[in-house]
């Protein structure tokens, strides 16, 4: 694999973070001494934080209002991210190899960058990345590249020369679709998803630790 830079998705491909979002409705209800259904996750992932909040507060006959669900749901999120996410296996070492290398990083995420900053210094690994570039800040989600090519644009590189890891479909097939190349990454939360990605990506791991025996970066 031949790179000058890399552009990184957080949540699911550096971050062991997926979890907390698919769980982040039956923990929120838990804090206030609510058992919620089994099924919750799979019934709010498809909604947004406010919309969630709103089906809790009907489907639980909740007292508190919506931004007050709101509040406390984002609560949860930033003590996760400010206190106690991790890098996944093998990321600091594959990232200490690619700056030796004097590769030029960047992260492109989803995540508010308030949060995106904690999460990164958190797990250790803020120190690896010329910077952050949110979906929030881009005006756009990675149905759209534009988060990969101002990345790239600041990186002072071109798609030849760079190579993108997500661990999503969507972003996947988004910066493909650009001409990028992109390096699939296994998380548990995509796992229906991997036949497509294995084909579509133009390298797939599925762990970082791979990267020392077969994709170290010439």
């Amino acid at each position: 694999m031949r790179l000058q830079s890399a552009i990184f998705d957080m949540d699911g491909t550096l971050l062991d973070s997926m979890f907390i979002w698919n769980d982040l409705g039956a923990r929120t209800l838990r804090t206030l001494g609510i058992e919620p259904e089994a099924n919750l996750g799979e019934k709010l992932k498809v909604l947004t934080v406010r919309q969630g909040a709103a089906y809790c507060k009907d489907a639980y006959h909740m007292t508190q209002s919506v931004d007050e669900i709101v509040g406390l749901i984002e609560a949860q999120v930033e003590d996760f991210y400010t206190h106690q996410v991790q890098a996944k296996a093998g990321v600091v070492k594959f990232l200490s190899l690619l700056k030796m290398e004097g590769v030029w990083m960047y992260v492109a995420t989803a995540t508010d960058r308030h949060l995106a900053e904690a999460a990164l210094r958190c797990a250790g690994i803020d120190g690896y990345f010329r910077g952050i570039l949110t979906c929030q800040e881009v005006g756009q989600g990675k149905d759209s590249p534009e988060i990969f090519e101002r990345c790239m644009r600041r990186l002072r590189s071109n798609k030849k020369d760079t190579v993108i890891f997500e661990d999503a479909l969507h972003a996947i097939e988004t910066a493909k679709a650009a001409g990028f190349r992109v390096c699939g990454v296994y998380d548990d939360s995509a796992r229906e998803d991997q036949e497509a990605i294995r084909r579509i990506a133009d390298y797939y791991i599925t762990s970082f630790e791979e990267m020392f025996e077969t994709n170290v970066p010439e």
